[in-house]
């Protein structure tokens, strides 16, 4: 006996039998709903990024954060008068800073990794030996009368990004006498933060200086290139650098023992001179403000980053969702026109849902073994998922077969355009190439208006 009522699906279905074009205009709001889980996968990801920056902020905040390096200055205090609003005059103190003509960096920069939960940071300790050379002073350059200059209250300053990476105290050799560092700077015009030694110095005498600093810091470790010359070698067991900056090193090695770098910086390659008065060194904003931590600007050095970040890569992943869904629906689409095979509505949807969990798999995994070990986990089982639904769905051998052959090469595909950083767009154009032509091969002899006729 006829079922009076069929379901709303069945009829539904076999409505949009006999026209392609409804059954493709189907096929497409079933591609717009799986795009919320879609855009929720993305926000996850975010999710979980973030709270990997909170445990990486929490720990660099209690061992030392991103240190940069700048030093060592001579700075002189000197008297000026200035005439103030309401027309009265009055003595300052200003400040005159002299850089040396030479500074050498030697250093050790030994990585540790930290766990919070199931998060990896990256941090480091750096054992630093500074030394460098000031030449006779040349301060009638500045046009500052040498009995305003004060001397004997000059005091030398070490720039210092982060002072909580400091473990040891330090010690100046100048010239053979041994001057204790003394924390905070005496004046901001350079730094905002940082150690410094107070001297009187003569400027007719040069000044030989040597100084060890024992440092924490994360993520990276830059310098300023404040010398005449300014020399830096670092040696590290961590197997993947990345040198930024300002200057790139003249001279590398990087291996999986570690890496060896050393840069030479003159002072024509920056834009500022040996000695001024003020912030002379700062750099100004669009606004016209000065930027205090002017170190940014001229900085250099290395970056000790994990060589794997799986959440770039589960996003990277991610934004071909979309295609991904197209593609798995084209292909059950064919397999109906082709082979005469009804696949359900909820069916489809069923199949996109399969899709989607896989980025849910990839990001949960990812955050516990490499990324390629869990994309393979990932694919696998959602590829072993949708073989054993198309075996129900399409019951043929054949078919199953070719439908598991598909989804494979699918992931496959997706997966070495992740690999493929410089050249993803490129091969990624050249696969949705192959794809369309051979869309148009498999249906070439198809005569869609007979299809449409239901003939």
């Amino acid at each position: 006996m006829e079922e009076k009522n069929p379901a709303f699906f069945d009829r539904f279905n076999n409505w949009v039998k006999g026209s392609i074009m409804l059954k493709l205009f189907t096929i497409g709001i079933f591609i717009l709903i799986l795009l919320i889980p879609s855009g929720m996968i993305s926000g996850l990801i975010y999710e979980r990024q973030e709270l990997r920056n909170d445990a990486q902020n929490e720990i660099t905040e209690k061992w030392g954060g991103e240190q940069t390096l700048g030093g060592l200055v001579l700075t002189v205090p000197y008297f000026t008068e200035v005439k103030y609003e309401n027309g009265t005059k009055g003595t300052e103190t200003r400040y005159a800073h002299f850089l040396p003509d030479e500074l050498f960096v030697d250093g050790k920069i030994i990585p540790e990794k930290r766990y919070r939960g199931i998060y990896v940071v990256m941090l480091y300790q750096s054992k630093l030996t500074i030394k460098g050379k000031f030449n006779k002073l040349k301060p009638e350059l500045l046009k500052i009368p040498m009995e305003k200059l004060q001397f004997n209250n000059a005091f030398f300053n070490m720039g210092i990004s982060d002072m909580k990476g400091i473990n040891e105290s330090v010690l100046l050799e100048l010239n053979g006498k041994k001057i204790p560092f003394q924390p905070g700077v005496e004046s901001n015009d350079l730094f905002i933060s940082g150690i410094s030694a107070p001297a009187s110095v003569d400027p007719e005498l040069l000044y030989d200086f040597q100084f060890t600093l024992d440092l924490n810091g994360s993520k990276y470790l830059h310098f300023l290139p404040l010398g005449k010359v300014t020399v830096v070698n670092l040696i590290s067991a961590w197997p993947s650098p990345s040198f930024d900056g300002n200057f790139l090193p003249d001279q590398r090695e990087i291996s999986q023992e570690g890496f060896k770098a050393s840069w030479k910086v003159l002072e024509l390659n920056r834009n500022y001179p040996q000695q001024g008065t003020g912030s002379f060194i700062s750099h100004y904003s669009e606004d016209g403000e000065v930027e205090k931590d002017q170190t940014a600007k001229s900085a250099f050095g290395v970056k000790l980053l994990l060589p794997i970040d799986e959440y770039q890569k589960t996003m990277r992943s991610a934004k071909y969702n979309v295609m991904f869904i197209l593609l798995t629906f084209l292909t059950f689409f064919f397999v109906e026109v082709l082979n005469k095979k009804r696949i359900h509505p909820l069916q489809y949807l069923l199949i996109g849902f399969g899709i989607v969990l896989f980025y849910v798999l990839l990001l949960s995994i990812s955050e516990h073994v490499k990324f390629d070990y869990a994309y393979l986990i990932s694919s696998l089982a959602i590829i072993a998922l949708e073989i054993s639904y198309s075996a129900y769905i399409l019951k043929n051998l054949k078919l199953t077969a070719i439908v598991g052959l598909i989804f494979i090469t699918l992931y496959a595909f997706f997966y070495s355009l992740l690999q493929l950083e410089d050249y993803s767009l490129l091969f990624g154009s050249l696969g949705l190439l192959v794809i369309l032509a051979l869309i148009m091969y498999l249906t070439r002899n198809i005569n869609w208006y007979k299809i449409n006729r239901n003939e």
